[in-house]
């Protein structure tokens, strides 16, 4: 990025889509402040002076990936199944912002956008199981909700970390299908 390309008013924008990006290309370890502003074209001050260090950053990135992800899941029809899948479609195509949101030793998790936004995301994956288990007592729909959320994320996060590559359990490459695939066997009952 050129360096005057980020004078269309967010600078601060701009540092977060570079720091998905630098984590979906190289991973969480590998990112820094310096190195953002340098992929952004702007001086190694202009990243510590929007989130102040690199948990800062992360925090602020991790808070816009719930916000997206419940944006997502809000979209979904309300069906667990429908719910699953915009999760691990999320995590496909969100790479960067799924490699932090649930790293909490990386963020600073007192950070109130990012608790606002990760329990709005919440209630979004939670909405899906709850409509399906009309009746059932508050103790068995979070043990099914739980679960749901753990299938989700660990298929998720399979898929995402390339474990599923070359597996003879996926049967599909297309992680939508395989997704659809696996939750048809699911029943909550």
């Amino acid at each position: 990025m050129a360096k005057d390309s980020y004078h269309h008013g967010d600078l601060r924008a701009t540092l977060l889509t570079v720091a998905a990006e630098q984590i979906a290309d190289n991973g969480v370890n590998a990112l820094s402040l310096r190195n953002v502003a340098r992929r952004a074209g702007v001086s190694h001050a202009a990243p510590a002076h929007h989130f102040g260090d690199r948990a800062g950053l992360l925090t602020a990135l991790a808070a816009e990936g719930f916000e997206l992800l419940a944006e997502r899941l809000e979209q979904a029809t309300g069906d667990f199944r429908e719910v699953a899948v915009a999760y691990v479609l999320f995590a496909q195509q969100h790479p960067g912002h799924f490699d932090v949101m649930f790293r909490s030793e990386l963020l600073h998790p007192d950070d109130p956008t990012l608790r606002a936004a990760r329990e709005r995301s919440s209630i979004a994956l939670r909405s899906g199981v709850s409509a399906i288990q009309p009746g059932r007592s508050t103790t068995y729909r979070q043990a099914t909700q739980l679960a749901a959320w753990s299938l989700a994320h660990g298929f998720a996060a399979l898929w995402r970390e390339g474990a599923l590559r070359n597996s003879a359990l996926a049967t599909d490459a297309d992680p939508e299908t395989l997704t659809r695939k696996m939750l048809s066997t699911i029943r909550f009952n």
